[in-house]
């Protein structure tokens, strides 16, 4: 196949990954915003909470972009730019994906490079940073939750947490112990081979990743809260911050795509919530709003952006 042949056949490829995702996008934005009373937009509280959230977006996804650029730069040179348009269009890959699973695979199709094993390789530290993170918070939602509302399942819950939140924080913190098992398998061999690569990160380095990861979460739970406030929502700044928590974690946990979480997350935001406030449209609508702000918006500009990607190389 000759190079101009290749250069068509990319931009064709791009253009039909790009539009089946913006198509999917339209679609379920359009339904979730009319399974929505349109009347919550009428019922704001002051406007600075929207805009605290709005102002926090772009941190949220550099504080992404810089943990990613980390873990990437370890296995090829790239500039940072490269790292954010990566990540971009791995997260417009992850909406269609159970649980997310495709963001890492997303962005190393996009990145124009061969050392695709490398970086799956260097994936697997971060995407294990980022589920240690999920539960180290869950555990704290889930303590001050077994405190305010005790009970035998919550306290069943709270105890599978602490048992896999020290799972998960053994490996990330011993993987050069586990990695070599992937060798005992035959058609996992070459993932071990590149998993040396693990061995380039120092415990500081480990702790900056996870760290990264922790300010992040920390930062979109504040834009939670930011968006319950400005539909209404009103409850006590410490509870609320430790519900926030829980609610990021269940839906961390539950089985769903991210295109059609959203009743997912509606339910469990009820679920949790209404502790503190009967306002449901208003729960409903910071729900709707953090999916939009974090993920959807996001997830457009990388669907656009992979009408660059080459598939062929």
């Amino acid at each position: 196949m000759n190079k101009s042949t290749k250069i068509w056949l990319n931009y064709i490829l791009g253009g039909i990954i790009s539009a089946v995702l913006l198509w999917s996008i339209y679609v379920q934005v359009g339904k979730q915003l009319h399974s929505v009373d349109a009347s919550i937009w009428q019922q704001t509280g002051p406007n600075v909470f929207i805009w605290l959230c709005v102002l926090l977006m772009p941190v949220n996804l550099l504080l992404e972009t810089r943990k990613w650029y980390i873990l990437a730069h370890s296995a090829q040179p790239l500039s940072f730019r490269q790292a954010f348009t990566s990540y971009l269009a791995g997260l417009a890959f992850s909406i269609i994906t159970p649980n997310r699973i495709g963001e890492y695979p997303g962005r190393i199709l996009y990145l124009k490079r061969k050392n695709t094993f490398r970086l799956i390789s260097v994936s697997v530290l971060g995407a294990v940073a980022q589920l240690l993170t999920v539960f180290i918070f869950g555990l704290v939602g889930l303590i001050y939750y077994n405190i305010a509302f005790p009970g035998p399942f919550e306290k069943t819950v709270l105890l599978s947490c602490i048992i896999v939140t020290a799972g998960i924080a053994l490996i990330y913190w011993r993987f050069e112990t586990w990695m070599p098992l992937l060798g005992n398998i035959r058609w996992l061999r070459k993932f071990n081979i590149y998993g040396q690569l693990l061995k380039r990160f120092s415990s500081k380095e480990q702790l900056t990743i996870l760290g990264i990861s922790l300010l992040r979460y920390g930062v979109f739970t504040a834009q939670y809260l930011f968006f319950l406030r400005w539909m209404n929502v009103n409850m006590p700044l410490g509870e609320g911050y430790c519900m926030a928590t829980l609610f990021f974690w269940a839906i961390g946990v539950i089985p769903s795509i991210a295109l059609a979480e959203l009743s997912e997350r509606g339910q469990v935001s009820l679920f949790l919530f209404h502790h503190f406030s009967p306002n449901t449209l208003g729960i409903l609508g910071a729900t709707l709003g953090i999916w939009l702000l974090n993920l959807i918006i996001p997830s457009i500009i990388g669907s656009i952006l992979l009408l660059r990607m080459r598939l062929l190389r």
